[in-house]
């Protein structure tokens, strides 16, 4: 798997980084951070959160590299079980923008909702229904359904929004994704 961030981080950073002025990014389920260290070495402050240490680990350890070194005091490790049953791991939290990036919780896109600030941003990317035919995941409480996710944030602005079959040639590979990228009303929530 390729340590490159998402293209859409390089899309929107101007964005992000005037979003992220007086609060963090939250870069959500990070895994190995790829693409909450692409902001950060923007300047942009980051708050990683996962539940794998392993993932926080690794998190970590990059951190320590040369690259992203100066900016050690810009990255916080959150550990959170974002799936506990009867939790509620956003409330009380306000990030300038949130990252989603493979992940899906049903539960906690209300949650996503309210933890971004008024005028923040949301960048989320994941799988569709439709990537059962190009391989794993295939579990439908893990797949978006057709619409889902501009639904959800349908009273929001939209800046970016694509629902269909990527190819990736670098690794001769197709995936069924939805992206989005919305900023929050800055007097909605």
């Amino acid at each position: 798997m390729t340590d490159r961030h998402s293209p859409l981080i390089d899309q929107f950073v101007t964005v992000v980084e005037k979003c992220c002025r007086n609060q963090p990014a939250l870069d959500l389920a990070c895994g190995q951070g790829r693409n909450g260290l692409a902001l950060l070495r923007r300047g942009i402050a980051v708050t990683f959160a996962d539940l794998k240490l392993d993932a926080l680990d690794v998190v970590s350890q990059k951190l320590e590299q040369p690259e992203h070194k100066p900016y050690q005091s810009l990255a916080s490790l959150w550990s959170v079980d974002l799936e506990q049953t009867g939790s509620s791991p956003l409330a009380d939290k306000q990030f300038g923008a949130i990252l989603v990036f493979r992940y899906l919780h049903r539960p906690l896109l209300e949650q996503i909702r309210q933890a971004i600030s008024p005028g923040g941003l949301l960048i989320y990317e994941t799988f569709t229904v439709d990537q059962v035919h190009y391989g794993r995941p295939t579990n439908p409480d893990f797949l978006l359904r057709p619409g889902e996710l501009s639904q959800r944030f349908a009273d929001w602005e939209v800046l970016h929004y694509f629902e269909g079959l990527e190819v990736m040639e670098e690794q001769d590979k197709k995936r069924a994704v939805a992206q989005i990228v919305v900023r929050k009303p800055a007097t909605a929530g």
